[in-house]
């Protein structure tokens, strides 16, 4: 029998807007989920260290 992914939670990357859903490997941390891969995550942490204050031009 197939899994069904419909009813999977989903979330918002902070980095890249995009949403993305549950996976197995997160099941005992959802919770502390923020970012849809290493990738962004990486990303994001280069991005707030260059700003000094951890905030983007577009977030004023």
């Amino acid at each position: 029998m197939a899994h069904r992914k419909v009813n999977l939670p989903e979330k918002i990357c902070l980095h890249c807007r995009r949403p993305f859903t549950w996976r197995k490997k997160w099941w005992r941390c959802w919770d502390e989920v923020r970012f849809c891969s290493e990738r962004c995550k990486k990303t994001h942490k280069a991005s707030t260290n260059v700003c000094g204050a951890g905030q983007r031009d577009d977030e004023f």
